[in-house]
């Protein structure tokens, strides 16, 4: 009974003594915990979590029954942990950071003003891109248009052709035509300007999450947007079907004046405040068309 009495004691000075700083620290830490758990769920870092914790455990468990050499060879493996964890968990903290630099402040913290010149830029690339891709979805020509937004694609940019070209219906149409030299990879588009065609993609980093009868590129779209705050447009050469792919996710079936609508909303949202969005189909990650 003292026992008890004396614990609740404890636990009471200590409920005392915490500071509204403190419950804003714990608060802080919550949150903090709560995007690592968010970070690595569903990813192949949680597998290594898994791995870490199973390591931490067998220390113990050698420690407490005495294996001495399995102890040393464990603390040693675990002394180095830090910088290991750091080159494994590479990818999500490199997307943890890009998160953090897309975000409001960063956003108003690095980015410029946009002019009338570029407004007028994005106004004459979108109805390109919407005339191209409806163009091309009739015919049932393969596409992938990558817009630039904060984050640069400079790796993607490095292996393709630079063009440097001013948008057109036509020239869309003359890139993805089949079997000429650049049709094979997407076009990234920056400052309403095609800078590059025939760059490659990277993969989807949860590629065992999707439908195998997603084609290459879908595929390649959803690593785009899941590696950048990019929007990806990809026409189906088997079905003809309009997406787009952004923060890793794929919403199809969009027609030209709710793909104009949507390129708006995200590109020029100081031009679009007054429209209403359009409801947008449920987005999948699982179901789609081949290539």
């Amino acid at each position: 009974m003292y026992a008890v009495k004396n614990m609740l004691d404890m636990v009471w000075n200590v409920i005392q003594s915490i500071t509204f700083m403190d419950i804003i620290d714990i608060l802080l830490m919550s949150y903090l915990v709560y995007l690592l758990i968010k970070l690595i769920r569903e990813t192949r870092a949680g597998q290594l979590v898994k791995g870490i914790l199973f390591i931490v455990i067998a220390y113990v468990i050698s420690n407490l029954i005495g294996l001495k050499a399995m102890s040393y060879i464990i603390k040693s493996a675990l002394d180095i942990g830090l910088l290991a964890i750091l080159i494994m968990f590479q990818p999500e903290i490199r997307r943890a950071l890009e998160k953090a630099g897309r975000s409001k402040i960063g956003i108003t913290l690095f980015s410029v003003g946009e002019t009338a010149d570029q407004s007028a830029k994005w106004n004459t690339c979108i109805e390109a891109i919407c005339d191209s891709c409806v163009d091309l979805s009739a015919t049932k020509t393969g596409a992938l248009i990558v817009i630039e937004r904060q984050t640069k694609l400079g790796e993607q940019i490095e292996n393709g052709t630079i063009l440097n070209a001013v948008p057109s219906k036509e020239l869309f149409g003359n890139i993805f035509f089949k079997n000429t030299p650049l049709h094979d990879g997407a076009v990234i588009i920056r400052d309403g300007m095609i800078l590059a065609a025939a760059c490659f993609l990277p993969k989807p980093q949860k590629e065992e999450l999707i439908n195998k009868k997603l084609g290459s590129r879908h595929r390649a779209a959803i690593g785009m947007s899941e590696n950048s705050d990019a929007i990806v447009i990809v026409v189906s050469e088997e079905t003809g079907n309009i997406s787009i792919a952004e923060n890793g996710e794929l919403t199809r079936d969009f027609t030209r004046f709710r793909l104009n609508e949507y390129l708006h909303e995200a590109i020029m949202p100081k031009l679009s405040e007054t429209k209403k969005k359009l409801p947008i189909k449920k987005k999948i990650r699982s179901k789609g068309d081949k290539k």
